[in-house]
This record gives structure tokens, C-alpha cells and sequence, in this order.
């Protein structure tokens, strides 16, 4: 628990229906001892990790496209009811490899019912052509969250797009990416939260990795918070 933070409840990763909270990635060993216990093997922070949490946002994914077994094992690891958010990968959002998106959507599709949002980051200046071109390239059946980045994007729709808490979509997706959190703003959130989740809105959000497990923290507490 971060100083200065406490809580009285421990809420268990499915205690808030419809909530995902959890990291931007799983395997870290500088998280041991304080979140992994000392001598946890990486091969077994994610099974830990999904005791814990309901969700995870694989970032591994954006830097190389794991292969089918990565998928296939992942899925394994986790409980029922478990999401995987999954990065699409840079050679596709920076670059012009657009032929990659096919192969990415079959193998995120691997996750079975594991498989939550896709993540599609983009910096790039506004480029509507680029656009169009990938979201025609998608699989339909996949869920897809934008993260539109650049300020020439402003303006432009999307179904999903990251941080925004409005849109009809049956889903919302937050990065919390500026730490360090305090109680006060962690209700704040869980308070903005609570009525999507009241309305059947799924929300996924994400906290940020350091270097210590401040993140596993946070979304702890984001959980305990909406479970109180």
C-alpha cells in the first residue's frame, strides 16, 4: 500500500460487475517483494497478478507482435471473466503496415472470451485516409479503443476514444498516465465512474507502470473505492 493511502476493505478482482481496472503490463520483477512476494518466477506473475486484478493492458505488443502461442498461454494463466487489453502493434499505428492488421486480429482473437479492447495508439499528425484505411482493416467483432494523441485529432469521432467518459458505446477506456495519485483524486475517479457502471457500461482503465507498484496500488484502491 502506497503511504499515506489506506483502506479497510480488500476488494477482490470481481467484486465491481463490469469494472477492468488494472496496469499498463504485468511483468515487472522490480514489483517484488512488495507486490509479487519474494521468489515469485515471472512465468508466474501473471497468474498472480489475475487473483488480484480482472484486467491487464499488454503493451509488449505495441514493440513485437507475440506469437500465437504467447496468446494461447496467457489465456490459459487467467480465471473466467478475466480481459486482456491488447496494444496494436507500432509497426501498423507508426508506420504503414496495414497488411499486419489481419495477422494482429487473428492472433488477439486467440484470447478466446480473455480478449477485451483493442488498443490503437496514434501520434501521428491527422491523416483521415490512414484512418479509415484501418478501421476498414479491423476485425468488426473486435472492440477497439483510440488513443488519439496528436492535436490535429481533435475534433474527430471515433466509437471509442481513450479518456473520453462520453458516446453510446457500451464501453469506455481510461490511461492514467500522470501519477502520483492521492486518495482524494482516486474517489474522484471512482465517483465519475460509479454511474457508467450503474448504467451497464463496461469501464476499463489502466494505471501507468513504474518501477515500484505504485500502479497495483492505485488500481487497488480505484477498486476498493467503487466496491465500498
Amino acid at each position: 500500500m502506497l503511504s499515506g493511502i489506506t483502506s479497510g476493505v480488500t476488494a477482490t478482482a470481481a467484486s465491481v460487475p463490469r469494472l477492468y481496472v488494472g496496469t499498463s503490463g504485468f511483468s515487472y520483477p522490480t514489483w517484488r517483494p512488495d507486490f509479487y512476494p519474494e521468489g515469485t518466477k515471472p512465468a508466474d506473475f501473471l497468474r498472480f497478478y489475475s487473483e488480484r486484478f480482472p484486467s491487464v493492458e499488454l503493451n509488449t505488443s505495441a514493440y513485437q507482435l507475440p506469437s500465437e502461442e504467447h496468446f494461447t498461454t496467457w489465456a490459459e494463466q487467467v480465471p473466467p471473466g478475466f480481459r486482456f487489453a491488447v496494444r496494436m502493434p507500432r509497426q501498423v499505428t507508426h508506420g504503414s503496415r496495414l497488411g499486419l492488421v489481419g495477422t494482429f486480429c487473428e492472433r488477439v482473437r486467440l484470447l478466446g472470451d480473455k480478449l477485451g479492447p483493442v488498443l490503437v495508439v496514434l501520434e501521428r499528425k491527422r491523416d483521415d485516409g490512414f484512418l479509415m484505411l484501418l478501421r476498414d482493416s479491423l476485425d468488426p467483432e473486435l472492440e477497439v479503443a483510440f488513443d488519439l494523441r496528436h492535436d490535429s485529432w481533435d475534433g474527430v469521432e471515433v466509437p471509442v476514444r481513450v479518456g473520453s467518459l462520453e458516446g453510446d458505446a457500451p464501453f469506455r477506456y481510461l490511461r492514467l498516465r500522470e501519477p502520483p495519485y492521492d486518495e482524494g483524486q482516486l474517489r474522484a475517479w471512482a465517483d465519475q465512474l460509479r454511474s457508467l457502471l450503474a448504467d451497464g457500461v463496461r469501464v476499463y482503465v489502466y494505471f501507468k507502470h513504474e518501477d515500484e507498484p505504485t500502479a497495483p496500488s492505485y488500481a487497488q484502491l480505484l477498486l476498493e473505492f467503487l466496491a465500498s
